[in-house]
């Protein structure tokens, strides 16, 4: 039997997941939700969201909606007794998403979060490195996220704390701070300085966060920011025998470049190693959104725990936020 779904809100996000479900092929969109439809669905009616989550032949719910939505929508679905997929923040505090798990729970339905940069395939080769032991265990890990924003950001939702519950962090640092957790396991110390002082929002436009693990002694920098005035992604990994360098994203828009990731063993005696002792792999397509849906209509049809973007790690995600934003100042 073919998984039936039903998207709220589609915009960007509900158009790339509709894509990536229609090339899964093993689900099918049958409703959409979205007040402000640019574009004619052949054959999908667009309803509202509450016919969408109570709609008897559906059994899976899309969330792509503004920050403010996602908890209340995923509530309200789980009570419905439909499988969730939300798109990321999850909610804006760990204590939301304590009450989450809960009706998670009761509902007995799988629950995913689009994490999706765990899924690009420059991330996967990473993560099986790490686990190897190839290049022995993690030292220190860095990253850097940034973006420029145009005169538009004033007037849209993501400017509004009430709207989106916080500025660049929980718009685009947090994918930075879930790979960490990915890749280098928990961290129980959090130091941050997060600062406004050239938009003049509501929110934030920088955030410098440092993260220890206190019994490895593992520790992660990390730079979220929206005065970057152009886009660039880089994480870096430094492990006991060599690193991992990846610079660039692959999007649909292209604008933070290639995608290449950069591999090479250290050295501990002279000569230092050169940029030619480097193992380089360029990645030309983007495939995570796929592989990212694969795995929870995997998880639905087995009826298997959902293994990537589950909610403990979306829970693990917000306790990180909750303590960064604690220490605010502005």
């Amino acid at each position: 039997m073919t998984l039936k779904v039903g998207i709220i809100g589609y915009g960007r996000m509900g158009e790339i997941r509709h894509k990536a479900i229609d090339e899964v092929g093993r689900a099918q969109v049958i409703a959409v939700s979205e007040p402000n439809l640019s574009i004619e669905l052949k054959n999908i009616p667009n309803l509202s969201h509450d016919e969408i989550i109570n709609h008897p032949n559906i059994d899976i719910i899309i969330v792509c909606t503004p920050n403010f939505l996602n908890k209340p929508l995923t509530i309200k679905a789980l009570i419905a007794k439909k499988h969730v997929f939300c798109e990321k923040p999850p909610c804006f505090s760990g204590k939301d998403m304590q009450e989450i798990i809960e009706f998670e729970k009761i509902s007995g339905k799988k629950l995913m979060y689009g994490l999706n940069h765990r899924h690009h395939d420059s991330i996967i080769h990473m993560k099986k490195m790490i686990e190897s032991k190839e290049y022995g265990k993690v030292l220190w890990m860095r990253g850097r996220y940034g973006k420029s924003v145009t005169a538009d950001y004033f007037n849209e939702w993501r400017a509004k704390k009430d709207l989106a519950g916080g500025g660049i962090l929980i718009d685009q640092g947090i994918h930075m701070l879930d790979l960490f957790l990915y890749l280098g396991g928990k961290f129980d110390s959090i130091k941050a300085e997060v600062s406004n002082l050239y938009w003049n929002l509501e929110v934030e436009d920088n955030a410098f966060v440092i993260l220890k693990n206190k019994e490895s002694g593992m520790i992660a920098s990390l730079h979220s920011t929206m005065t970057q005035w152009r886009h660039l992604f880089s994480l870096e990994i430094f492990l006991e025998k060599g690193y991992m360098v990846l610079n660039g994203l692959i999007t649909s828009t292209m604008s933070y470049g290639e995608e290449i990731l950069s591999i090479a063993k250290n050295r501990s005696t002279a000569p230092a190693a050169t940029w030619k002792d480097e193992v380089k792999t360029q990645y030309t397509s983007n495939n995570s959104w796929r592989y990212e849906m694969t795995h929870f209509l995997d998880a639905i049809e087995n009826d298997t725990p959902i293994q990537i973007g589950n909610s403990t790690d979306a829970l693990n995600l917000m306790q990180i936020i909750d303590k960064i934003y604690e220490q605010k100042e502005y």
